[in-house]
């Protein structure tokens, strides 16, 4: 039996998704991090530019990642549906 590509595809596709979250998350926890951190010991130019750095990143990549991460789960529920909704065969 052949796996269906369609399905590969989109399995391929929420692996990176769940990257892209989780590289996405991280890069905002750091930038949010930065923030406290230069907020208790004083704003320095390099705290400035971690703080935007991480922020413009993590927007960039969470972004596209929650997009195609709803996506992937709208695709998976409709073949739910569908499966439900055809008689048996046979």
């Amino acid at each position: 039996m052949t796996e269906d590509p369609v399905l590969v595809r989109r399995a391929r596709i929420a692996r990176l998704t769940d990257l892209g979250q989780r590289v996405g998350y991280g890069l905002l926890g750091l930038a949010v991090t930065a923030f406290v951190l230069g907020a208790v010991v004083g704003f320095s130019g390099a705290v400035v530019a971690v703080v935007m750095a991480s922020l413009a990143a993590g927007s960039v990549v969470l972004a596209p990642a929650i997009v195609f991460g709803f996506a992937v789960k709208a695709a998976e529920r409709e073949d739910r549906e569908r499966s439900r909704r055809q008689p048996p065969a046979g």
